[in-house]
């Protein structure tokens, strides 16, 4: 089956659509459909889209709306628009100008009890599936990380970006881009908690590290899960959510 009429084989409405919210239904719908047809396989990266002129025809549809779906997917990093060639689906995702993960995330994360529930679960998740994925310039990040955060601290400087840079290094080592994402999305949501940690317990940030590093280094994955154990009991109480209810 071409990609054309995996596009257009389910009914679309052919009738015109004279207000904003119906052309964003419109929109919405060929949305749905591409990404149906990349859940299936009908759709892989690398490939190109239908011209604006072929969806409109096809669909019944206005420009308006065809370009809207566009714009769409590429705010969100699934496909580029190459200049005299098309819209073609990107091979990996893009970095994306709206991420809906992490706006998703931001917005339904509760209680602070959800966002700690959360990360206990995740990183050490995401650090073992490192520890197996680390190259040789991962360690060297991590240990980077570490050392920089040694020196902040002697000199006073520490924040959280230093904190950040360690688990970020380590998360960047899975090589995992659907972890990776989760991953980024879950820093930003505690990054403020890390701030506090910095400026109040630095010495205990820095050793927890460490010590995860030395169990990461070594392979031991019981190592690493009892270090991370260790290391949740100084930053969970040091979220600066306050907690909501309804």
């Amino acid at each position: 089956m071409s990609l054309k009429r995996q596009l257009t084989t389910q009914a679309m409405p052919t009738e015109p659509f004279g207000g904003t919210l119906e052309r964003s239904s419109v929109a919405m719908q060929l949305l749905e459909r591409i990404k149906s047809a990349l859940i299936r396989g009908e759709l892989k990266p690398g490939d190109y889209l239908p011209s604006e002129s072929e969806l409109t025809q096809a669909l019944g549809i206005g420009k308006s709306s065809v370009r809207e779906a566009i714009k769409m997917l590429q705010a969100i990093g699934i496909v580029e628009v190459r200049r005299g060639q098309g819209t073609m689906i990107r091979r990996e995702p893009g970095d994306p100008i709206v991420d809906p993960m992490a706006f998703g995330m931001i917005l339904a994360r509760g209680m602070t009890r959800d966002v700690l529930d959360f990360r206990r679960m995740f990183e050490p998740a995401y650090t073992l599936q490192a520890m197996n994925n680390a190259s040789a310039e991962d360690h060297q990040r991590i240990r980077r990380a570490i050392d920089d955060m040694e020196t902040a601290i002697a000199n006073g400087e520490q924040t959280a970006r230093h904190d950040v840079a360690f688990h970020r290094a380590v998360l960047h080592a899975t090589h995992n881009p659907m972890t990776i994402r989760v991953g980024e999305t879950l820093l930003q949501l505690i990054e403020a908690a890390l701030e506090t940690s910095m400026q109040t317990l630095p010495d205990v940030a820095l050793k927890d590290h460490k010590a995860i590093y030395q169990a990461f280094r070594e392979g031991d994955s019981e190592g690493v899960q009892a270090a991370i154990e260790v290391s949740s009991k100084s930053w969970e109480t040091n979220l600066t959510y306050v907690d909501e209810e309804g």
